[in-house]
């Protein structure tokens, strides 16, 4: 396989993994505080307009990341729906370590405590939050700091945590929550954030952009495939003047 060759077969795979993130995106438009994925290769592409003056083949940046930035708020009325505006992470307890979400659409279990809709404990900064019993939830007061209340009985406070730089370390954990491998970065008490009863962090995927992208990958991969035809057809008419 000639260096051309092999430049053509990485670009077209990366294409393709792109492609597929673009796709992931595009699913979850509708997903309550979903945070899309980017890769280098899209926003240089971005920052170049279309990008396609100066595409050449093999020069795909696959290093992705979170795009972590504020998805709008929408209100439903809903007492255990918990928008957040600002910098932080609600905090999901599980055998397994402590995971983050942007998802604060929760219901209360058996024994009243706040879980999310997989039934895991919602942290608070004194342990799980309890609703006592005989405690309607259009009862419940929240505090733009998370603090839960009914009347003057305090209930509990959501345990809301910030990375700072190291956001872009954390990695997707599944049903829309992502974890911290790295040992040697904590989290710290989110201060610039403010939590919303009654609302949703919609996803922050905007759906025209992530098309538009999609379009400019399947154009860079037919011309791709152009390349590969033309390298082809060279190839052939060398051989066949070879063997004249």
């Amino acid at each position: 396989m000639s260096e051309v060759t092999a430049q053509i077969s990485a670009s077209t795979d990366a294409l393709m993994q792109e492609f597929d993130i673009i796709a992931h995106n595009l699913a979850n438009v509708s997903t309550v505080g979903y945070k899309r994925m980017c890769n280098a290769f899209s926003k240089s592409l971005e920052a170049q307009g279309t990008g396609l003056q100066t595409y050449s083949p093999g020069e795909i940046d696959l290093t992705s990341a979170f795009d972590f930035s504020q998805g709008s708020i929408v209100e439903t009325g809903r007492p255990l729906d918990f928008a957040l505006y600002g910098k932080g992470f609600f905090v999901i307890e599980t055998p397994e370590g402590p995971l983050y979400t942007r998802n604060g659409a929760f219901l209360t279990n058996q024994n009243g405590q706040i879980v999310d809709s997989s039934g895991r404990i919602v942290a608070g900064t004194a342990g799980p939050i309890t609703i006592p019993s005989g405690v309607a939830l259009s009862q419940l007061n929240i505090t733009s700091d998370g603090s839960i209340s009914t009347g003057e009985t305090a209930i509990g406070k959501f345990r809301l945590v910030d990375f700072q730089d190291n956001e872009n370390k954390l990695v997707p954990a599944g049903e829309n929550c992502y974890q911290m491998p790295d040992p040697d970065v904590t989290s710290i008490a989110a201060e610039h954030i403010v939590v919303k009863k009654g609302y949703q962090e919609a996803s922050n995927v905007k759906m025209i952009d992530e098309l538009v992208d999609m379009l400019m990958v399947a154009r860079l991969y037919e011309a791709n495939m152009k390349s590969v035809t033309a390298q082809q057809e060279a190839t052939s008419s060398i051989l066949s003047v070879a063997m004249a």
